[in-house]
This record gives C-alpha cells, sequence and structure tokens, in this order.
C-alpha cells in the first residue's frame, strides 16, 4: 500500500509541474504566432492588390473587401491574440478563418488529411489553425490582459466587507 501512496503522490507532482507549464506556453504560442499573424495581414494590407487577384482566381465574392478584411482581420487579430485580450473569440474567428483557408485555398491539403498528413499540417494555414485552436480550447492562459480583467472583474464582486478584509491583509 506504501508503493501505492508514492506512486500516487510522485504522479500528482507531475501533472502539478506539468500543469504550471500551461500559461507560459501559452504566452510563447499568443506571441508567436500573433506576432506572425500581425506580419501576415500587414503585408496583405500592403499587397491588396495581389491579395485581391488571388481572391479573384479562387472565386471568392467581392475579392477586394474579402482581401481587405482577411488582412484587418489577422492585424488585429493577431495583436488581439498577442495580448490574451478577447482570445476565446479571436480564437474562434481565426480558426474558422484558418478553416475557410484551407477550403478555399488549400482543399487537396485538407481532403490528404488522413491519406497524407505531411501535406496537410505543411500547408500554410496549419500552424495559425493550431494556435488558434489552442487559444481558443484553453483560453490565453495567466500571462494576458483576459486574466487581468478577469480577476479585477472578480475583485469588484466581491461585497465590500470582504474587499476591505483583502485590502487589510495585503497591507
Amino acid at each position: 500500500m506504501q508503493s501505492q501512496d508514492l506512486i500516487s503522490r510522485g504522479y500528482r507532482l507531475y501533472t502539478q509541474a506539468a500543469d504550471s507549464l500551461k500559461s507560459p506556453f501559452l504566452l510563447a504560442i499568443r506571441l508567436y504566432w500573433g506576432w506572425q499573424l500581425m506580419q501576415s495581414g500587414w503585408g496583405k494590407l500592403h499587397n491588396i492588390a495581389g491579395v485581391s487577384e488571388f481572391f479573384t482566381s479562387l472565386g471568392l465574392p467581392a475579392p477586394h473587401f474579402t482581401a481587405t478584411a482577411i488582412s484587418y482581420l489577422e492585424l488585429f487579430g493577431g495583436a488581439l491574440l498577442t495580448l490574451g485580450l478577447g482570445s476565446r473569440i479571436i480564437g474562434f474567428v481565426l480558426s474558422v478563418n484558418m478553416m475557410m483557408a484551407y477550403i478555399t485555398a488549400d482543399r487537396p491539403a485538407l481532403m490528404s488529411v488522413l491519406s497524407d498528413p505531411g501535406k496537410f499540417y505543411n500547408a500554410d494555414p496549419f500552424t495559425f489553425l493550431m494556435a488558434s485552436l489552442l487559444v481558443l480550447i484553453f483560453g490565453a492562459g495567466f500571462f494576458s490582459l483576459d486574466n487581468l480583467i478577469r480577476v479585477n472583474t472578480s475583485a469588484h464582486k466581491r461585497p465590500v466587507s470582504q474587499r476591505a478584509s483583502v485590502k487589510t491583509a495585503a497591507a
């Protein structure tokens, strides 16, 4: 029985240590891929004619409007992702955007997800999709504006008597 307790305690410590890496990992994902999305959006905005032409070749409706909208989504969505602000909402919107990129521009890669996975994960939308899904599913983590807002909002929801005792204890 003692060895079972030791194994249980060891596993619990292991999972706590692994859990402590969640927020730094999400921060790294958000900073790197948010920055990459911002650069992608900025690049598209500065070549809007070329992007519009590409969207026309894909048969997308209102290609100039769509190109402009996608460019701004990537620019500002990347900024929001980087800051960790509105993370789950922007994670959802960016995930849908990347799925649409697969459907419209990388359909062969999407259709080969099971038969040739390398083709799927080497396609341009893959890493942006994965980063967006990670933030959508797990949130922004501790190091984010979302968390700062949540902490400040929950502090204001406490009764006045509890807020006073927390301030007194902190002083």
